[in-house]
């Protein structure tokens, strides 16, 4: 729904809201889309939403809170009777349940599961055990599962009457007595035999699957390699514990760009939306990463300060300083982004250290020299500079370049192989650092070429 529209549609509801018109408000809820619903609602004032969100039946109120921002979720949770919400509960699946639990105090979860199914208090209680960013956090329980002996009949007989608690029917697991993985059936596959085959001559039993404990980023790469729609996850004995289906990854995928985006910038990651965010929570996210850059650039004055002798005799050095920092701390940011990148997405892999630095060595080098051609073109024909000062120049863009691409490889390589978050010296830290490495050969070499 483009912005003008949704706009429009908000309008509508308010005014609708606001006549006390709830009939025709119901009925033009129920005709849209439980997404398109869900950011209209997001849109709307607190009290306002949730009398929009009680008049919806139960099975469509439970499809629209699944999508509802975060906030929106826990302020409708916790306003709604203990009844009504552990109503709410039992209609998510699984992992959709506990992904909201997780983030709500002690006492309103206690409240909420204790007006839950059983069934339900037992599946949400079996995921929160798992580590947070584990496959086992982020798994459903709900899934469908058949025996190796049944013909195609007794399957979709199985399904007809199973699958409305599953997440998904289009992928099917065989499991045996002990809920050991022995294959996967697709619901095409399925249709596609005879009623009275048997599962087991033709299910498919090379199978890929996650263990519990498996990363969710990891996940991640195994979705975007296979093109997978689930994935089946198992525990250490190898029995069937729950799938992961692809919505679950492209919320996994957005989580994670956006931390890695907000940790490139210097910022605190936050799940908040950035307009629902307060000034106050958006000053402690930026304020940290701000306080030790500001702290770190400290040196580079001091490298300055040390040799203000020789920029009091050659004040013209002092106009290249802001564009030799910055070229250096440009070219360890691109490096730095994409081997970043490649190591999220499986391009690269840390067996790959020496075939990484050895590119960006080589890769460095080539854009020094580029760079340095074109900076001596323009140190003498149009700032009119000696040869000597524009050949200090175009040295130390050429080193500058070649370290600020070298480190940047190798520091971020050597920062996954310790399990660190290489997206956190992807930039702020790294322009601190080439800052100063720039500084430093920028002078060294002045002295050296001029006799200072």
């Amino acid at each position: 729904m483009d912005n003008e529209k949704e706009i429009n549609e908000v309008e509508v509801f308010r005014e609708l809201l606001k006549n006390k018109q709830y009939t025709a408000l119901r009925e033009k809820a129920l005709d849209m889309n439980e997404v398109d619903l869900a950011q209209i609602l997001d849109q709307m004032e607190d009290e306002d939403m949730l009398k929009m969100f009680r008049l919806l039946p139960k099975d469509s109120a439970a499809d629209v809170f699944v999508q509802l921002e975060q906030e929106s979720q826990q302020y409708i949770i916790t306003q709604l009777s203990e009844k009504e919400a552990g109503s709410i509960i039992d209609n998510l699946w699984a992992d959709d349940a506990t992904d909201l639990l997780e983030e709500m105090p002690a006492n309103v979860v206690k409240k909420i599961l204790s007006n839950a199914k059983p069934e339900t208090r037992a599946d949400i209680n079996h995921l929160l055990q798992y580590p947070d960013d584990s496959a086992g956090s982020i798994m459903t329980t709900e899934f469908m599962d058949l025996k190796q002996n049944m013909t195609v009949r007794q399957a979709l007989d199985r399904i007809r009457e199973k699958g409305i608690d599953s997440e998904t029917v289009n992928v099917l697991y065989v499991l045996d007595p002990k809920r050991l993985l022995l294959g996967i059936v697709s619901l095409r596959s399925l249709i596609m035999h005879d009623e009275n085959d048997v599962i087991e001559t033709f299910m498919e039993d090379d199978i890929i699957s996650v263990k519990t404990n498996t990363d969710q980023e990891e996940v991640a790469q195994i979705f975007q390699k296979y093109d997978f729609m689930a994935v089946p996850v198992v525990d250490k004995e190898n029995r069937m514990v729950g799938i992961i289906t692809v919505d679950d990854v492209m919320d996994i995928m957005e989580q994670e760009t956006t931390e890695d985006m907000d940790k490139m910038a210097a910022i605190i990651p936050n799940d908040k939306p950035y307009l629902k965010t307060s000034v106050f929570e958006t000053w402690k996210k930026r304020i940290p990463w701000l306080m030790l850059m500001m702290i770190s650039a400290t040196f580079t004055g001091k490298i300055i300060t040390s040799f203000e002798g020789a920029l009091s005799r050659f004040i013209i050095l002092t106009a290249y300083i802001p564009m030799l920092m910055d070229t250096g701390g440009n070219c360890g940011s691109q490096a730095s982004t994409e081997v970043v990148r490649s190591l999220s997405i499986g391009q690269v892999h840390l067996s790959d250290f020496f075939k990484v630095v050895w590119k960006e060595m080589r890769v460095g080098l080539l854009c020094g020299v580029t760079l340095a051609g074109v900076n001596f073109l323009k140190c003498i024909f149009i700032d009119g500079v000696s040869v000597t000062i524009a050949a200090i120049i175009c040295i130390t863009i050429v080193c500058c370049v070649f370290f600020a691409k070298l480190i940047a490889s190798i520091l971020v390589m050597f920062v996954t192989r310790l399990h660190l978050d290489a997206a956190v010296v992807a930039s702020p830290m790294l322009t601190t650092v080439i800052d100063a490495i720039s500084l430093t050969i920028y002078f060294s070499i002045s002295i050296l070429l001029l006799g200072l």
